[in-house]
């Protein structure tokens, strides 16, 4: 056979596999942290690839939240429950 015929298969070859492992270092890197961190009703941040947990204000602050029906919605929200109803 031609010799460049064989040079450019292998040249796709490679380019191909180089590919595939592209993908796979994405998906096992970037993906699926990310899938598992939204699973656990958690906040990901892609620039940083870090997984944090929302924390209310007052919790770091120590001080009472003026409105409790605003602080127990707030709490449902990050527990990733549905908020009570308003009477």
């Amino acid at each position: 056979m031609n010799p460049n015929i064989e040079r450019l298969k292998l040249i796709f070859i490679a380019a191909f596999a180089l590919a595939v492992v592209g993908v796979m270092v994405w998906q096992i890197g970037w993906i699926i942290p990310q899938k598992n961190c939204e699973k656990a009703h958690r906040w990901w941040d892609s620039g940083e690839r870090v997984c944090a947990m929302p924390v209310l204000i007052t919790t770091i602050t120590r001080r009472p939240a003026a409105d409790k029906q605003a602080e127990a919605a707030a709490k449902a929200a990050i527990a990733g429950v549905a908020a009570p109803a308003k009477k």
